[in-house]
């Protein structure tokens, strides 16, 4: 077996990348990467120097991890600030660190990718072995694998990597036939509530159009761009994470994954949107912007039009993204997030043992204190 680390997805022919990946789980398909580095959304000026770790064996790429060197933790929505922190008490240098992730985007999903022909636990072996040696040999503090599946998650805890969790909110489709369906699932209180707000929106002159696939055109893209970029300016002061040339090379390249919905006010014009991707099975929420301030009009349009696309496709999950407990009165159910995390530091990675035992108890413990707010009828938890 070959490894080596590539600093461009473009070194990987598309056809040879995407023949690893399972289904048509978006984000770690060729275009989506390539979409990110062509825009310079992940480069190495802003933190996000592309160092993908691939795997030869005679000439046919038989394993892949996508991967970035970083000198910073934003974009990762797993947080260990306070790692750095420490660190920097005793005089060592957190950055730069080796992540396996999709940047920008808290999704679980595949991060390793192998062909099933050639999987082994020698092969984990390996690919462990590169990642510690590289680790060593260019000073980095160690590596992270962010939002794996539970298969690749249980992979890496069998090789002794150690396991962060996390939790999230996810709405699951109970084969319902419309959004009215759904709420009949829930208490009467809540469901009036969520009936009040979506009345209250339809009230202010709001409406909804969705698009998908082909039917998102360039313009519709660029506006949902200034969206974007203006609810980040006023939330942050910079203009986001993502540059207009990302959305616009996977409304071209990806369509198949891409569901956009629009809000307009009364005279039409369009003063808020959510991007979406999704596969056969999910409904990833990714991305919000608005003009105008409208009561609920971030709920309705983020959450309530997921669940009805949802529904209507036939969706099993809608995965509205990171944190976020105000989705739980809205029918999203706690689930539990992994990541694996590798120090060089034998004292630093003893103790950060001992702290990822702590917090997972913590973590465990809010999940199901969450689901005891559930807003669903006794007899569907």
């Amino acid at each position: 077996m070959q490894f080596s680390f590539i600093d461009s997805i473009h070194k990987i022919p598309a056809s040879e990348w995407d023949a690893l990946c399972p289904l048509d789980y978006p984000f770690i398909r060729h275009a989506f990467l390539a979409a990110l580095e062509d825009s310079q959304s992940t480069h190495i000026n802003n933190g996000w120097e592309i160092s993908h770790l691939v795997c030869y064996q005679d000439q046919t790429l038989i394993a892949a991890m996508p991967g970035y060197i970083k000198t910073h933790s934003y974009g990762e929505y797993v947080f260990d600030w306070a790692w750095a922190d420490a660190y920097a008490r005793y005089g060592m240098n957190y950055y730069p660190k080796w992540i396996n992730a999709i940047p920008f985007t808290p999704c679980t999903g595949p991060r390793l990718l192998i062909n099933e022909k050639y999987f082994s636990s020698e092969l984990i072996d390996q690919i462990i072995k590169q990642l510690n040696q590289a680790c060593a040999e260019k000073n980095y503090s160690g590596w992270h694998c962010l939002f794996p599946d539970e298969k690749q998650h249980q992979i890496f805890h069998r090789h002794n990597i150690d396991t962060r969790l996390g939790c999230q909110f996810h709405w699951f489709n109970l084969d319902y036939k419309n959004f009215d369906d759904f709420l009949q699932r829930l208490q009467s209180r809540k469901r009036k509530n969520i009936r009040k707000e979506r009345q209250q929106v339809i009230d202010q002159g709001c409406r909804f159009v969705m698009k998908e696939n082909t039917d998102i055109k360039e313009d519709d893209l660029r506006t949902f761009y200034s969206l974007y970029r203006n609810t980040y300016l006023k939330r942050s002061g910079h203009p986001g994470y993502l540059s207009l040339d990302f959305f616009l090379m996977i409304g071209q390249q990806m369509p198949e994954n891409v569901v956009l919905i629009q809000a307009t006010d009364q005279q039409q014009n369009i003063i808020a949107a959510a991007l979406f991707f999704r596969d056969q099975h999910t409904l990833y929420g990714r991305y919000w912007g608005c003009f105008a301030g409208y009561q609920y009009l971030h709920f309705e349009t983020c959450y309530y039009q997921g669940i009805d696309y949802s529904i209507a496709n036939k969706l099993q999950r809608f995965d509205g993204g990171a944190q976020g407990e105000h989705k739980i009165a809205r029918g999203f159910e706690p689930v539990i997030t992994y990541s694996q995390h590798w120090l060089q530091s034998p004292d630093f990675q003893t103790t950060l043992a001992i702290f990822l035992r702590k917090e997972a108890e913590g973590v465990k413990a809010y999940a199901e204190e969450a689901k005891g707010l559930l807003p669903f009828k006794q007899e569907v938890r």
